[in-house]
């Protein structure tokens, strides 16, 4: 696959979307860069153009699919995009009360997650069926292999877009788009810092940039990362649900707050 020259990415504001924009820059790219923190969305598109890349950025909220939607169009009409990631969403789960989520907590958390990344994809669904090329990265997690009793509509809506990027890549290869689905594990970013336990094998946003782009450029359907954990938790699907229960529950997770 030849490399992509025009990128859409949101979450782009920081952690892994800022990580893979500076991954991405350089000269003759150009970058489409959406985050809700405009201070820390200008701080990454500097970084980008530092490095040579062409920019077009707006801070957006992915849950508004009308502002969201029309800011794509205009950007794949001037430029064409070949690949667009999927990355921005919140996490969330029970708080120290472990009194559990709200209805609430679960329509926003499924909310973003999913629907911001519905929001996301299908602007530019239609123009890149016309072209007959182009690629799509859906953000899942590694959490979206086993539901984790500290954050149920977390693991959901990670789920929710597992199958969903799936479902989209039947449908939409032999139309000469290739649909990826992402599967980090515990990685260092100010998102994953609302998570207050254990975190085996952490990576920086950028070691999980330089995968993420490495296996996109492979048309890899799935990327789980790291190998050890992913193995883990598919191990740990085949074995009696009592017992896994058992252990995850003995652990101590906190999720601080929803953001």
């Amino acid at each position: 696959m030849r490399d992509p020259r025009a990128i859409l990415i949101t979450g782009a504001s920081g952690g892994i979307g800022g990580a893979l924009a500076r991954a991405y820059a350089g000269p003759g790219v150009l970058l489409a860069l959406t985050g809700r923190s405009a201070e820390r969305l200008e701080a990454c598109a500097q970084a980008c153009r530092a490095a040579g890349a062409m920019i077009e950025s707006a801070a957006l909220d992915i849950a508004d699919a009308a502002a969201l939607g029309a800011w794509i169009e205009s950007i794949d009409r001037a430029h064409p995009l070949d690949l667009v990631i999927a990355n921005a969403g919140i996490t969330g789960g029970l708080a120290g009360t472990f009194e559990g989520e709200t209805p609430d907590d679960v329509r926003r958390i499924m909310g973003v997650n999913f629907g911001g990344v519905c929001n996301t994809l299908h602007p530019v669904i239609p123009a890149m069926r016309r072209r007959g090329r182009g690629q799509l990265a859906l953000m899942s997690s590694l959490a979206a292999l086993r539901g984790l009793p500290y954050s149920p509509a977390y693991c959901a809506s990670k789920a929710a877009l597992k199958a969903y990027g799936e479902a989209l890549r039947a449908w939409l290869r032999p139309e000469g788009i290739e649909v990826a689905v992402v599967l980090p594990g515990f990685v260092d970013t100010k998102l994953g810092r609302h998570v207050a336990g254990p975190k085996p094998l952490q990576m920086t946003a950028e070691r999980a940039a330089r995968i993420i782009r490495r296996r996109l450029s492979r048309n890899d359907s799935h990327i789980a990362f790291p190998l050890l954990l992913h193995w883990g938790l598919r191990i740990a699907s085949t074995l009696p649900s009592a017992l896994i229960d058992s252990i995850l529950t003995s652990v101590k997770v906190e999720i601080r707050h929803y953001e």
